[in-house]
């Protein structure tokens, strides 16, 4: 309803059609369980995006760019793979098999062109955390240079009773599995379970929980555990031996065993891992300053891995400097193994974060290049896509994999076309399992944490746009430092839930205190705005606008009101409080002079001592604008305060309502029961209420 210049027209709302929720609900039902041959074919097909755009490959115009991006992320991935598996905490064999089948399990299942799957330095990590606190649970040894258990006849620790025991059959030998055996069943049994989860939530299209991690979230939980992963390599820059720290607190405990054991550290790897470092950064450097001028990244780590393994293997320094090395490497494919179920019910609650993790960060990225590339994605189908990247190949002993932001760059950078040339990179990988991983066996554990140090820089440089951040908005750094703190201090799971609730408690801090204003009048216009924050308004007489930025609930309730009678200098119960008293006293004093007079006063004086302060306004406009929805409470804290300001004769006007918050007043009973007080009370515009409001025939000397 809009009043203007005694005009007056209401709006009508459209009449929408019922919806018979359970027919749509059945129809649906109906249509997914019918199953025709085109039906059938499109199902699989959508399962399987390669066979839709596979035979529509442009061979000619793609094939080049394809190869060439996926022998140069092959050639980066086999480095990446042998450093990585110090993360979690495995051997570098299961990293090269991780590499191998993510690469051809997304080529086959995922949408989109561009992202690279694989092995992900914080996915590794998480993976390391929970296959360390099994093997301490299990009786074993944390020292990466402990004698192999496999093949002793017994677990280290038969005694334990939490320790598991299972055959593994290699080469017709039956073995109990002792410590590598188990480590990478605790894996393969973390990396199905993970798996389970993310087609469980493709399957019931629960997407939607990635929103939860906003990008300050994901920021802060990736450089939080960068500095967990960059404590976790010191031991291995430095050379000396340590226990690896488990539980919560493990970087400030594994700091505090460094600094203690500094004196035993190893001058053979000090020095290699210096060498390393500076090669590594000055190479990484000069790419992003030249990266324009180059057609592919140079293949630093490479190049860097064959030069170590050399000097080592020829300088003996193993033997000679006691420097830790990598050890044997086999070739070709151990026989796959279902993973254990046993162990699956040990790892089921930490299987989920790493679920929502690998798949968010998996999503995210599709995203971002689908857009940057002008084509799109099944969010859903990612889900199946990266679930299977963690089912399929934990039967053929790998661990969890996500897509990666460093390698997705470097394939777009070299001509990346479609997920083709993950199949080339899985070729590469292919060719050093099968005949090359022996040859890195001289490969020093020092040049490998080099390599996951160096490759940290890009989450450690947010650091330096903390500033920034702060600048353009203090909550989300605040959720930042959070986040990144707990991750750091606490473990990357409580630090990914600690960061995400406390993001939710900043919105709902946020519309607990949002911002409240008086608005003016700007000069000859029709417009308000907040009379604070803008110069030369024109307040308009016997008329307050009070502007409410948030959904009025129940939380914030008591805000709203308290904001109301500040702004307006007037609390409507204390004025009426007041006026009783007053009436009271007023009585009193009537009743008292009938029986005598006052001593020099008379009746009329002492009536104005006693009459409240004066109320400079009529009418109340509320600028409902920013109100996205109202509860129960927010429709009953509205009727009260109408309710209270028509006993002080001021008039209680919304404007600027939403359809919702229209409906949710309808149904609360605001405008009556036949609505027929609505054209007075409700506008469309501030400046209508305002006119309606100048036009109220109230008498000028008004008790208000």
């Amino acid at each position: 309803m809009e009043n203007s210049t005694s005009s007056c027209f209401l709006m009508e709302r459209k009449t929408h059609a019922k919806i018979n929720r359970k027919e749509v609900m059945l129809a649906k039902l109906r249509k997914s369980c019918s199953c025709t041959p085109q039906k059938l074919k499109n199902l699989v097909m959508d399962f399987f995006p390669v066979l839709r755009w596979l035979p529509k490959y442009q061979c000619k115009e793609y094939i080049w760019g394809d190869v060439m991006s996926g022998l140069v992320i092959g050639i980066i991935l086999v480095p990446q793979a042998i450093a990585y598996s110090l993360l979690a905490g495995l051997k570098p064999i299961y990293s090269l098999y991780t590499s191998f089948f993510a690469n051809i399990i997304y080529f086959l299942m995922g949408t989109s062109r561009h992202v690279s799957v694989g092995i992900f330095s914080l996915i590794s990590l998480m993976v390391g955390q929970v296959v360390d606190r099994e093997l301490l649970l299990a009786g074993f040894d944390l020292n990466d240079d402990a004698p192999p258990a496999l093949g002793d006849g017994s677990l280290q620790n038969d005694s334990l009773s939490n320790t598991t025991a299972f055959n593994l059959t290699i080469v017709g030998i039956n073995a109990e599995c002792g410590k590598e055996c188990y480590a990478i069943g605790i894996a393969t049994a973390l990396t199905f379970v993970a798996g389970v989860y993310q087609v469980l939530m493709g399957i019931f299209r629960l997407g939607f929980v990635s929103m939860y991690l906003s990008e300050s979230v994901l920021d802060g939980f990736a450089t939080g555990a960068s500095l967990t992963i960059l404590t976790a390599q010191v031991k291995y820059l430095i050379g000396i031996k340590i226990p690896r720290s488990q539980g919560h607190g493990m970087l400030v405990i594994t700091w505090i065993n460094i600094f203690r054991n500094i004196s035993q550290a190893n001058l053979c790897d000090v020095i290699t891992s210096a060498i390393c470092i500076v090669v590594l950064v000055t190479a990484k450097e000069l790419g992003d300053r030249y990266k324009h001028k180059l057609k592919f990244p140079l293949p630093t780590e490479l190049v860097v891995i064959a030069v170590a393994t050399l000097v080592s293997h020829y300088g003996k320094l193993n033997e000679v400097y006691a420097s830790s090395v990598s050890g044997a490497i086999p070739t070709g494919f151990i026989p796959p193994k279902v993973p254990q179920f046993n162990l699956m019910l040990r790892v089921a609650v930490d299987a989920l974060p790493l679920a929502i993790v690998s798949f968010v960060f998996t999503v995210s990225l599709s995203e971002m290049f689908a857009k940057k590339y002008a084509y799109t994605i099944r969010a859903n189908q990612e889900m199946f896509a990266v679930g299977f990247c963690n089912i399929i190949p934990s039967f053929f002993h790998s661990f969890a994999t996500s897509a990666a932001l460093a390698k997705t760059l470097v394939k777009t950078s070299t001509g990346c076309q479609t997920q083709v040339s993950g199949v080339i990179s899985a070729m590469v990988v292919l060719l050093v399992l099968l005949f090359l991983a022996p040859l890195f066996y001289s490969l020093q554990k020092c040049v490998l944490a080099c390599i996951i140090i160096v490759s940290l820089r890009g989450a450690l440089r947010k650091f330096k746009d903390v500033p920034a951040r702060y600048h353009v908005n203090k909550m989300d750094t605040l959720v930042w430092v959070v986040t990144m703190s707990a991750s750091a201090l606490v473990s990357t799971e409580i630090g990914l839930l600690a960061g995400i609730v406390f993001s939710m408690l900043c919105i709902v801090v946020r519309t607990q205190r949002p911002r409240t204003a008086l608005l003016g009048r700007i000069q000859d216009t029709g417009f308000y705005e907040d009379d604070l924050e803008y110069e030369n308004l024109s307040t308009v007489p016997k008329v307050k606008i009070f502007r409410f930025e948030a959904p009025l609930y129940y939380a914030n309730r008591n805000y709203f009101l308290k904001s109301l009678y500040r702004l307006t200098n007037l609390d409507p119960n204390l004025e009426a409080a007041a006026r009783k008293k007053h009436e009271k006293k007023e009585k009193q004093h009537l009743k008292k002079e009938n029986h005598r007079t006052v001593n020099g006063l008379g009746i009329r004086e002492t009536t104005l001592q006693l009459v409240p302060k004066q109320i400079d306004f009529q009418v109340l406009v509320l600028d409902c604008s920013c109100i996205a929805f109202l509860d129960t409470t927010g429709v009953n804290t509205l009727k009260e305060i109408m309710k209270d300001y028509k006993n002080l004769n001021i008039s209680v006007l919304l404007a600027c309502c939403n359809p919702s918050v229209i409906d949710s007043l309808k149904r609360g009973g605001y405008f009556g029961r036949d609505f027929g007080s609505m054209q007075e009370m409700l506008f469309y515009s501030i400046h209508n209420a305002v006119l309606f409001a100048k036009e109220q025939k109230l008498p000028a000397d008004s008790p208000v």
